[in-house]
């Protein structure tokens, strides 16, 4: 993908010197230096809170840094607000995207950059200009839908056409590839190579270390505020800068090969069939046994089912068909179970959304890390909430997660979404749960608390939890799971011990239309 030549790369696009930007007692960014070559892909890395994300709403003008200067293609930049960074051809994609749901694609990108009073004029000219951007960069979105009709990869992509349409040469990436499929992912991996080919210069925020090897030509790594480590990506590895990133050795791969030591059967469900709203079946006579001291992992590119099967044993959405035997009770599908009652049976569940069902972004965090288990002696008594010793829990919990910071206080969306990811978990698995289940455990989180949260899980199955795990990630099946499933449009296509797994084989069962036969159940 490295096609470059160095007349177009010798030119600096960015130069930053010395920013500082402090907030409260927090030093986000210390004295921080970074340059970056123009028509690059130039990679910024580091652990939730190092400080990366700062540097890069400075650049675009969301912050004012404290001390230090900015150069854009060589000039002297003042950089007060957004409007200040489109001017001068920065554009920036959130991980949280910026658009009006029950806009079009058009009127997203038209809004605040109508190019003529007459509505109807200014639609035909965006729409001619989008046309020609879609043909030349190949981000194709349908123009008239609107956002909310729109896939997650179909907004991303509208996201960069409205920074392209606004002029950018320089774009900024958050996080791009925390929401999207494989395939979706391959997709944008064309897109910034045929963009970066055309001289537009790309920084790229992630935690994904594989991603930084396969797309960018430099790196910078930030701790603590502070830039340790940069290189061009031919003297970088995956280890270097993990190191880099933690300041010690991560070690992400399998722990040892001895087989789990099973115990009981502790969750149970046959022949569950899950039909959607509009009655599309999402999920065919699924069997599955969970037993104490395992982790089993559910393999398949997202949208195959996994959602609709973790909702279903949570108790989140009763199955068109099906029986479920948990805690010594059993369920069908007249009578399913609810999410009280299965928290009652020992059941606990990390969603796939830690935003949509797992957190209260308005609340405090001390009210989110106690959502769904208020009404315990501990935190309740004669039906009054007693709320210092939630924020003890809190406090406790952050301690013992390592959630930053650590201010129970906190705005629950002031977090990032690493440090919101630890504290659900914190609050899941503090209740010593019998089951859980997790969807995408490690979304948005970095590697060093990637690392934490796997030895958790490890733990907790060693001390007899059954552990269901959904993700989208094969490293991260392959690192965890004892056993795997594959769903593809809903069906079970294999189930294997993890001896038996590699990437090659469970990618080709994740494309299988149907379970081989022998598969066992």
């Amino acid at each position: 993908m490295k096609t470059q030549n160095s007349s177009a790369t010798d030119a600096t696009a960015v130069h930053m010197v010395g920013i500082s930007k402090r907030f409260g007692a927090v030093q986000a960014n210390d004295q921080v230096d970074l340059r970056v070559r123009a028509g690059t892909v130039h990679g910024i890395v580091g652990e939730n809170g190092a400080g990366k994300s700062t540097l890069m709403s400075v650049l675009y003008g969301f912050y004012s840094a404290d001390s230090g200067s900015i150069a854009v293609f060589g000039q002297p930049a003042r950089i007060r607000n957004a409007f200040d960074a489109i001017a001068l051809g920065i554009g920036m994609v959130h991980q949280h995207f910026m658009l009006v749901d029950s806009l079009t694609a058009l009127e997203n990108v038209m809004l605040g950059a109508e190019p003529h009073v007459l509505l109807h004029k200014a639609e035909s000219l965006v729409r001619s200009a989008l046309g020609a951007l879609m043909q030349s960069t190949g981000l194709h979105v349908a123009l008239d839908s609107t956002v909310e009709q729109l896939s997650v990869g179909d907004r991303q992509r509208l996201e960069i056409l409205k920074a392209l349409y606004r002029g950018a040469k320089i774009l900024i990436l958050d996080e791009p590839t925390a929401v999207l499929t494989p395939q979706e992912t391959e997709q944008l991996f064309e897109v910034l190579a045929r963009l970066r080919s055309q001289g537009t210069t790309i920084l790229l925020i992630t935690h994904k270390l594989k991603e930084v090897m396969r797309l960018c030509d430099q790196v910078t790594v930030m701790r603590s505020g502070r830039v340790v480590h940069e290189c061009a990506i031919a003297q970088a590895s995956v280890e270097i800068l993990a190191e880099a990133m933690v300041g010690r050795k991560v070690n992400m791969g399998r722990q040892g090969d001895a087989a789990p030591r099973l115990g009981a059967v502790l969750l149970q469900a046959r022949g569950v069939a899950v039909r959607d709203a509009l009655q599309v079946t999402r999920l065919v006579d699924f069997n599955l046994r969970l037993r104490a001291g395992e982790i089993v992992g559910i393999a398949g590119v997202a949208g195959n089912g996994q959602s609709e099967l973790l909702e279903v044993l949570a108790g989140l959405r009763t199955p068109s068909a099906g029986t479920l035997e948990l805690g010594g009770s059993s369920f069908t599908a007249e009578h399913w179970l609810d999410p009280s009652l299965a928290r009652n049976l020992g059941l606990a569940h990390v969603p796939e959304d830690r935003h949509a069902r797992a957190m209260v972004m308005g609340f405090a965090s001390w009210e989110s890390a106690v959502l769904g288990y208020e009404g315990l002696p501990v935190y309740s008594r004669w039906g009054w909430m007693r709320h210092g010793a939630m924020r003890a829990a809190t406090a406790a919990m952050m301690e013992r997660f390592d959630v930053r910071p650590r201010d129970p206080s906190l705005m629950s969306s002031k977090f990032s979404g690493g440090n919101q990811q630890k504290l659900v978990l914190a609050r899941e698995l503090g209740q010593a749960p019998k089951v859980l289940l997790v969807g995408q455990p490690t979304r948005g989180v970095d590697i060093g608390a990637i690392e934490f949260i796997y030895t958790q899980l490890r733990a907790l199955r060693d001390a007899g939890c059954a552990v269901l795990v959904v993700s989208s990630e094969l490293d991260e099946i392959l690192a965890l799971a004892d056993r795997v499933l594959v769903l593809n449009q809903g069906h079970v296509t294999g189930e294997l011990p993890i001896a038996d797994c590699g990437e090659a084989r469970l990618g080709l069962l994740m494309v299988e239309t149907k379970e081989p036969e022998g598969s066992p159940v």
